[in-house]
């Protein structure tokens, strides 16, 4: 694949985040209370798109993944995680991923612990390829797990993908809904035709009853000492078609230089996949992606804009190797 005209986001430093040293004692005495006694924090995570502390802390007793956030300043960062805590708690046992040990809320403060992956870091950039097919198979045993939707699950009100919009952005830019100005220069705008006419299949092209992480990415993967992979931070999961967490998460692989392709269509989600419903989906998201990276800067996320075109730009240059299409 040609090289992205967009700069790939330093995943591993995208936050930007609050130091141990700067939470409020009675925060900071909470922590130390659940972990056993003094407690030594870890240099602050560097990936993610949030504001809230993140860090692993080594208690007397115990060491665990701490997430605390302000939930005056940050409501919807807040919510996140007191929604994350109860996804969490519900996922089956089978699934790879850290487990919460307790919340707590003190002081306008929501705090969170997880267990602590020994050794856990995210993947090397670029994709390693045994680190990969690690990746591939954890969301493999994930989605048997959860291909259908367990009752604790359902009881926190699961919605089908897509359900608080459609994917409609080629087609609000064929129709001039959408100024196509918006688009980075070097989107070819004579494909907007054959673009929206795959986007308008996205629904039919992904819709089922399983269960997906629905924010699948390099920065949402821990490798632990083993080399095992545990997938992180469900806060997204939605229902639909399985292979639809593929789409992303291959998308920057195939801009790493692996055959997605071949990735796709060996994994056991895919079984049965059409190629139009894979192209239909790598549509949704790009138009989705690129105009959501369009909007404004961030004062909460100095990287998600950039983040947002880059997966537009990902998810458009594969599904142009797969049509033929050159830009």
């Amino acid at each position: 694949m040609p090289d992205a005209v967009t700069p790939k986001p330093p995943y591993a430093s995208t936050a930007a985040r609050p130091c141990w040293e700067s939470l409020p004692q009675e925060v900071r005495h909470l922590i130390s209370r659940r972990l056993g006694g003094t407690a030594i924090a870890q240099p602050s995570a560097g990936s993610g798109f949030t504001g809230g502390f993140a860090a692993v802390i080594n208690g007397r007793s115990s060491t665990q993944f701490i997430k605390a956030v302000n939930s005056t300043d940050m409501v919807h960062v807040a919510d996140c995680y007191r929604r994350e805590a109860v996804i969490n708690q519900a996922l089956p046992e089978e699934v790879p991923a850290p487990r919460i040990q307790w919340m707590e809320e003190q002081d306008g403060w929501v705090v969170l612990g997880f267990e602590a992956v020994d050794g856990g870091r995210m993947p090397t950039e670029p994709w390693k390829r045994h680190e990969l097919v690690a990746t591939l198979a954890a969301f493999a045993t994930t989605a048997e797990a959860l291909s259908s939707p367990p009752e604790q699950l359902m009881q926190v009100g699961l919605k089908p993908v897509g359900a608080g919009g459609d994917f409609g952005d080629w087609r609000d830019l064929q129709a001039g809904v959408t100024k196509v100005d918006l688009l980075p220069e070097w989107v070819p705008v004579q494909l907007l035709d054959p673009l929206a006419e795959l986007e308008g299949g996205w629904r039919q092209a992904t819709a089922g009853n399983a269960v997906l992480h629905h924010d699948l990415r390099q920065d949402n993967v821990l490798i632990d000492i083993n080399e095992a992979a545990w997938i992180c931070d469900w806060n997204w999961p939605c229902l639909g078609a399985p292979w639809f967490d593929l789409v992303l998460l291959l998308a920057t692989a195939h801009a790493d230089g692996h055959d997605a392709n071949e990735l796709f269509a060996e994994h056991p989600t895919a079984r049965g996949v059409a190629d139009e419903q894979l192209d239909a989906a790598l549509s949704a998201l790009s138009g989705f992606f690129l105009i959501s990276g369009a909007q404004p800067p961030a004062d909460w996320s100095p990287y998600i804009r950039q983040h947002q075109t880059w997966c537009g730009e990902v998810t458009l240059r594969w599904l142009a190797d797969r049509r033929g299409w050159t830009f």
